[in-house]
């Protein structure tokens, strides 16, 4: 076969996302499937500059280009900032997606974000289609932004007010699905099969408020951890901004005779999640899909600094079928810990209860949503 006949078969997907791993690991979940179905396609991530998104990236082993994008907002050193750097932004996608045009035939998959905005405005500009993927209940003003500008929306979340965007279930990569029973997770991570364990998890960026409410329980009420080991997904030290780094807090649990696997962010997440019982975390989009795919009971405590609480709606369709609890973070730790912190010991005292979360959420169905966002790309 020629090399015109082979760009001609080629199809270049253009992911265009990234400044957290919310943005980037869905992305990664439907590069997967296309990759699934068609040799023939090619994936780039265009992602934001910031050391997390390279990180990431780089242990895919995925082609990857930093855009110099900025986050919109209305503080007036920021919003000229922004202001400012825009056109040029726009000229660099541009010139990006040119390159990758001359390859083969090319779509833009914006995944939401402040990213996806100069790409998608680039990918206008050149005419190329592009595909919108909304991630969370509460759309962005990057999101509403883009979704005037493309050919189709796809939401993994419950939205309203926009009824032409078509619902998908959550988009969830292999990597953070579970690839055996509970005990066979265990093992896999160094842990004790038989132990109850419980999953702590801020995400890729950590949470400080839930570190801190977790070192304070295993202070103030150590015997309620008998018989549970804890997988404590905590954060990098830099973004946390608190004393109760991957050191500090490996050494709590030791000093509280407590057994613990702490990490600033797990690559084999599927692995985490299946050896769950039980988890305690914020709830964004990636995170309440993960703990959909892999049916582990919840308590999820929203991001505290969003004046909109979207996370809480993140959550919503788990708490409503009975398989999660979403409580209030309430920041200072004994306001935590007499509230959330109560929740959580009653849910780990409490197996039968949990059992039944964990039934309920199978009414869900499967979290299958790269897979149809991939049917859709290649159609």
């Amino acid at each position: 076969m020629s090399d015109a006949g082979s760009t001609e078969q080629t199809l270049r997907v253009i992911f265009a996302g990234g400044g957290t791993g919310g943005h980037l690991y869905p992305a990664l979940a439907v590069a997967e499937q296309l990759a699934e179905r068609n040799d023939r396609v090619e994936s780039v991530f265009l992602c934001s500059a910031r050391p997390l998104d390279a990180r990431i990236l780089s242990e895919e082993s995925v082609q990857f280009v930093p855009i110099p994008a900025r986050p919109f907002s209305l503080r007036p050193l920021a919003l000229a900032s922004f202001v400012r750097t825009w056109p040029g932004v726009v000229r660099r996608c541009r010139r990006q997606l040119d390159q990758e045009s001359r390859r083969g035939r090319t779509i833009v998959v914006a995944m939401g974000g402040f990213v996806s905005a100069p790409v998608v405005a680039a990918a206008k500009k050149e005419r190329i289609p592009v595909l919108l993927v909304n991630l969370d209940a509460t759309p962005g003003l990057a999101n509403k932004w883009v979704a005037q500008r493309c050919e189709r929306v796809f939401t993994a979340a419950e939205v309203s007010g926009f009824p032409s965007w078509r619902r998908i279930r959550p988009i969830v990569r292999w990597a953070a699905i579970a690839d055996g029973d509970r005990q066979f997770c265990r093992r896999e991570l160094g842990l004790d099969p038989d132990l109850k364990t419980l999953l702590v998890t801020g995400a890729s960026q950590g949470a400080r408020t839930i570190n801190r409410l977790m070192m304070a329980l295993i202070e103030h009420r150590r015997s309620e951890f008998d018989g549970w080991q804890v997988i404590h997904q905590c954060g990098p030290v830099a973004t946390t901004n608190d004393a109760w780094d991957e050191k500090a807090i490996t050494g709590a649990y030791d000093k509280a005779g407590i057994r613990a696997l702490v990490k600033p962010l797990f690559r084999e997440m599927g692995r985490v999640w299946g050896a769950a019982d039980l988890a305690i975390g914020r709830c964004g989009a990636g995170s309440v899909g993960e703990a959909w795919a892999n049916r582990v009971p919840c308590l999820f405590l929203p991001y505290p600094y969003h004046k909109d609480q979207h996370q809480r709606l993140n959550a919503l369709p788990l708490e409503r079928v009975g398989g999660a609890i979403i409580a209030q973070d309430r920041i200072e730790v004994l306001a935590n810990e007499t509230d959330a912190g109560v929740t959580l010991l009653s849910l780990m005292s409490d197996g039968a209860r949990r059992d039944a979360m964990r039934e309920k959420l199978r009414e869900l169905g499967p979290a299958d949503g790269a897979g149809a966002l991939a049917d859709a790309i290649l159609a």
